[in-house]
């Protein structure tokens, strides 16, 4: 191993529960999920900046009831930590693999997508070794301090059973908020979460309970986006032949494959978010539903596995007991005794109803951005909202307040509405970062590109000069002009 490579080592956490308010940090983050990770491992390279970030876990954990065997990231293992943000850091996907000398191995397994166990792992790495994260941290309160022109926050520190043990208050100039999203259960199914005798549980918990899932006979998936495919994979190749008892049903119109296309994805860029943000309030809200292929699709070697799998059941004679229902949406739902669930579904074309009963669901039913207003209650007379009552993000990543408050509030998967279906997209994290990071420093700590998609999104307005003619014979350069007008 190469000695000028600094080996990252385990962080120690000295945190003191009553930080001097002499001393306040530049960047106080609440939340430690992989885009406050992010921003903590590029804040890490900066010269000058005070930091702290708070999670009330105990570890990092990404989504740990989905890490199904076999899943990968839906994004290149280069929307790491970092490394589209700062190659060089010490945080990069490669770097951790160089640390662990496994290197090699990964050269030559050739994965462009890593699986979400390994990505995980990487994560954990990284928040074990960066210095300036506090987990079992619970943020109670957060109030800006006119005298002292800062954030004041006040925390518990929790024992390992979750219960607060000392009681803190800490400063700071600029708040990153990355409290990260909440599985969401519709209203028509809630009432299913009320059924402690039959095994009703999210997507989310999905691992946890898998054992219990497959001791029932039939199980109903609802939802048909990347989590509900894997799921109802992974029950379908635990279930013996012509005994599946599945039964996979979803509002969408069809199980739909994710935008995959090399333009397509060019709308998870910075470019594309950019041109979202100029969009009218109208025009944003008017977008977002119609791209739902770009989020809640499913991968299309996702599908292709599970058109096998069920292929494969078919060739000794017969069909697989498994029902796959687009189109379907559950209006109510409810518990017949001790064992059993039933669905009235309806159908979005026929219009036709029905009855469905079933002794699992499994809800893959998806997440929803926490709200920020919760943690920010003190503030909440001074933010800006749009017309849906929504706060208002400005380019750089901060709530618009009210002047009297002199800080930032930055904010990190709760933008979706002001900055595009990219919001949650773990593509655009080390970006987000580094904007963010220039925004608090003032400089360009991170210089960012200019250009990042082939696509012009949206019409270049500024007149151009009329064309009279050129001595050497060529034309003007378009793409430095739109370019121009896009940065």
């Amino acid at each position: 191993m190469s000695t000028n490579t600094p080996r990252p080592q385990p962080a120690t956490d000295h945190h003191n529960p009553t930080t001097s308010p002499e001393q306040p940090y530049d960047l106080l983050g609440i939340g430690i999920g992989p885009f406050n990770l992010s921003l903590a491992a590029l804040a890490h390279g900066v010269p000058g900046i005070r930091t702290a970030f708070y999670e009330q876990r105990p570890t990092f954990r990404w989504h740990p009831g989905l890490l199904i065997e076999g899943t990968t990231l839906q994004v290149p293992f280069l929307a790491d930590l970092v490394t589209l943000a700062d190659p060089t850091s010490p945080w990069t996907f490669l770097n951790y693999l160089h640390y662990s000398e496994r290197l090699f191995p990964f050269y030559f397994a050739e994965r462009f997508h890593i699986q979400r166990a390994e990505y995980d792992a990487y994560c954990r790495w990284v928040s074990e070794r960066l210095p300036g994260l506090h987990f079992r941290h619970h943020i109670d309160a957060v109030r800006w301090n006119p005298e002292r022109a800062l954030f004041e926050v006040d925390f518990a520190r929790l024992d390992t059973e979750g219960e607060a043990t000392a009681l803190g208050r800490t400063y700071a100039r600029h708040l990153a908020l990355g409290v990260g999203t909440a599985p969401h259960v519709p209203e028509p199914l809630r009432p299913l979460t009320a059924a402690p005798s039959v095994p009703v549980l999210h997507s989310a918990d999905y691992l946890d309970h898998r054992a219990k899932l497959l001791a029932a006979d039939h199980i109903t998936v609802v939802g048909s986006g990347q989590s509900g495919a894997e799921v109802f994979l992974d029950l379908l190749r635990r279930r013996p032949p012509g005994r599946e008892g599945l039964h996979w049903l979803t509002r969408s119109p069809a199980f739909a494959p994710m935008e995959y296309s090399k333009l397509g994805l060019e709308q998870f860029t910075p470019d594309y978010t950019r041109y979202f943000h100029a969009l009218t309030e109208n025009t944003r809200d008017a977008l977002i539903p119609g791209q739902w292929q770009l989020y809640k699709g499913i991968d299309q070697a996702t599908i292709a596995a599970i058109h096998d799998e069920l292929y494969d059941r078919t060739l000794n004679g017969g069909w697989p007991d498994a029902i796959l229902s687009p189109g379907v949406r559950v209006r109510t739902a409810g518990r017949v005794g001790t064992t059993h669930i039933e669905l009235h579904v309806e159908h979005e074309h026929q219009h036709a109803r029905q009855r469905l009963t079933t002794n699992a669901v499994v809800l893959a039913t998806g997440y929803r951005e926490r709200r920020i207003e919760t943690l920010l209650a003190d503030l909440h007379p001074q933010l800006c909202r749009d017309s849906a009552d929504r706060p208002v993000v400005d380019e750089h990543q901060r709530l618009v307040f009210d002047p009297a408050i002199e800080g930032s509030v930055y904010v990190q998967n709760a933008e979706r509405h002001t900055h595009g279906v990219g919001a949650p997209d773990l593509g655009l994290a080390a970006w987000r970062g580094a904007v963010i990071l220039n925004s608090v420093t003032g400089r360009t700590a991170f210089p960012l590109p200019r250009r990042t998609a082939f696509t012009t999104f949206g019409l270049d307005t500024t007149p151009a000069p009329r064309n009279t003619g050129h001595r050497d014979g060529k034309l003007p350069d378009q793409r430095d002009r739109h370019t121009a007008a896009r940065t």
